[in-house]
C-alpha cells in the first residue's frame, strides 16, 4: 500500500503554512520559533535526514582488511568495514536476530563482528557464519543468507569522502553535491593522492540546534569579528572589521553553501593557502585553468554540504609559519536543542610530514574541542538555542511578527557575473543569500509530499 506522508495538515506544520513561511523568507524573515522546535524537530528527522546524502567517513580511515569505523546516520547506527577484497562495506550496525547494537568500538580491526547478547557472528561482508546451537535452535530450514547485517541502501562516494543515504530511491549523489564539486575540487583534488585523515575524529556534545552550527559555516562569515574577537586582540586575526567579508560567497544547489576568502583584501598570504611551494606543480597539473585562477588567491574556503557536512579550510598562524588544513565537521542532531559535533582533520597526503605535523597542531589549537575559535563559537550558538526556546520566542504568530532577520545583502548586492566557478556568486561573504537558499531547500524538504 502507497502511503503519502504529509505535514500536520491543520496545524503550523501544514503544507499551506510551510509555504507561507517559504514566501517570507524570500523577504529575508526566518520565524524564530522554527529555530528548535520540537515538532519542526520530529518532521526533519524523517524529511531531510531520511533522504538526504550525509558523510560517513573518509576512505583513508579503512586502510587493511578487517578495518571497521561506526558512525551514525542521525539515529542509525553504521557500521563501515574494509573486506578481504579491499572493498568497503556499509551495515546497519544491528544484529538481524534481536536488533542489538552490534559494535560499540569506535574503529579496530577484525575478522568477524560478534553480537554481544545471543553470540551470532558475522564477517566482514555481512555474512551470517556463527549461530549458537544453531541447528538445534533453529532446525534445518532456517536460511542463513536471509538473516545476514542489512546494508545501508545507498552508498556512494566522492574523491575519498563516503556518504549515505537511507532513501533507496535517492538521485545519485553526484548530483546531489552538483555544483559544489567543484570547489570540493579545490581541496579534495588539489594534490597527487588527495587528502588523508590523520588521527580519529573529536566528538562532542554541544548545547544547540544543528541547523545554526550549519548556518555558521555555510554562509555566516559576518560572525568573525566579533565572535572571534580575542584574536584579533592578539594579532592572529586582522584589524580590519571588514576582512572576513572580502571574497565571494556562492549559493549552490540543493542548498548548498561555500565562501571563498581571497587575498585581494591585503592579506599577505602566499599564493595557494601558503602551502609549500613544491607542491604547486600539483594544483597547476591537476586544477582546471579556471579553479587555479580562483585557488591561487584563496586564503580560505568554508562551507556547508546539505543538511550537515560542514568543511573548512583556512590558513592558521603567522607570517613565515603558516599552515592549511581541511577540517570536516558533522552535525548529528540529537535533540531540538542538542547537537553531537564530530570533527576530522585531513591534509594532503603529498604535504611534507613536518608540515602535516604543524598543522595538526594549529588545528587542535584552534578548532579541537578546547579549541580558542571553537569555544568561541559553541558559547553563541547555545546562547541562540536558549534565546530561543522561550515562550515570547516559541510564539508562532500567524501574523510573522516574531521574525529573525535573513535580510543582509538583499537591496544592495548584485551577482559577480565574471566568477568563473559554477552556482551564484556574490562579491561579498558578508551576505545572507547562502543562508536563504539553505533554508529555502529545506522548506522544500520539509513540505515534499513522499510515496512510501
Amino acid at each position: 500500500m502507497s502511503i503519502t506522508r504529509q505535514p500536520n495538515s491543520n496545524g503550523v506544520l501544514s503544507k499551506e503554512r510551510l509555504e507561507n513561511i517559504k514566501e517570507k523568507l524570500d523577504q529575508g524573515l526566518f520565524p524564530q520559533w522554527m529555530v528548535s522546535d520540537p515538532e519542526v524537530f520530529d518532521l526533519e528527522k524523517d524529511k531531510v535526514f531520511g533522504y538526504t546524502w550525509q558523510y560517513l567517513g573518509h576512505e583513508s580511515e579503512l586502510k587493511e582488511p578487517g578495518d571497521y569505523v561506526t558512525r551514525w546516520l542521525m539515529d542509525d547506527p553504521v557500521l563501515l568495514v574494509k573486506n578481504k577484497k579491499g572493498e568497503i562495506n556499509v551495515f546497519l550496525n544491528s544484529c538481524s536476530h534481536r536488533g542489538t547494537h552490534l559494535c560499540a568500538a569506535d574503529l579496530g580491526n577484525r575478522k568477524t563482528f560478534t553480537c554481544p547478547f545471543h553470540g551470532w557472528s558475522f564477517n566482514t561482508d555481512g555474512e551470517l557464519m556463527g549461530v549458537i546451537a544453531g541447528n538445534k535452535v533453529f532446525g534445518e530450514k532456517m536460511v542463513r543468507p536471509e538473516w545476514n547485517l542489512r546494508k545501508i541502501p545507498r552508498v556512494e562516494t566522492y574523491k575519498g569522502l563516503i556518504f549515505g543515504n537511507l532513501d533507496k530511491n535517492a538521485m545519485a549523489l553526484d548530483d546531489y553535491l552538483g555544483e559544489l564539486k567543484w570547489y570540493f575540487d579545490l581541496f579534495l583534488a588539489r594534490s597527487d593522492g588527495g587528502m588523508e585523515v590523520v588521527g580519529s575524529p573529536q566528538r562532542w556534545v554541544v548545547n544547540t540546534n544543528w541547523k545554526i552550527a550549519a548556518e555558521n559555516f555555510g554562509g555566516d562569515p559576518y560572525h568573525v569579528a566579533t565572535t572571534h574577537k580575542s584574536t584579533v586582540e592578539l594579532g592572529i586575526s586582522p584589524q580590519d572589521p571588514l576582512y572576513a567579508s572580502y571574497g565571494h560567497q556562492v549559493q549552490l544547489n540543493h542548498g548548498h553553501a561555500i565562501n571563498v576568502s581571497s587575498s585581494d583584501n591585503g592579506l599577505n598570504v602566499p599564493p595557494y593557502q601558503g602551502l609549500p611551494e613544491e607542491m604547486w606543480p600539483m594544483f597547476e597539473k591537476n586544477l582546471t585553468k579556471e579553479q587555479l585562477e580562483v585557488y591561487k588567491k584563496t586564503v580560505v574556503i568554508v562551507g556547508n554540504c546539505f543538511p550537515n557536512l560542514a568543511f573548512h579550510c583556512p590558513v592558521h598562524g603567522n607570517e613565515g609559519h603558516l599552515h592549511n588544513y581541511l577540517t570536516l565537521r558533522i552535525w548529528r542532531p540529537i535533540a531540538p536543542d542538542k547537537t553531537e559535533i564530530w570533527a576530522w582533520f585531513l591534509i594532503d597526503k603529498a604535504a611534507p610530514e613536518e608540515y602535516k605535523q604543524a598543522s595538526y597542531k594549529g588545528y587542535v589549537a584552534s578548532f579541537g574541542p578546547s579549541g580558542t575559535l571553537e569555544a568561541d563559537d559553541t558559547e553563541i550558538w547555545t546562547r541562540v538555542t536558549k534565546a530561543s526556546k522561550g515562550k515570547m520566542a516559541r510564539d508562532r504568530d500567524l501574523n510573522f511578527n516574531n521574525v529573525l532577520n535573513y535580510m543582509m545583502g538583499m537591496d544592495k548586492i548584485e551577482p559577480d557575473r565574471s566568477w568563473p566557478g559554477p552556482g551564484i556568486a556574490y562579491p561579498t561573504c558578508f551576505t545572507d543569500f547562502a543562508l536563504r537558499g539553505m533554508h529555502d531547500y529545506w522548506l522544500d524538504l520539509l513540505s515534499a509530499d513522499r510515496d512510501e
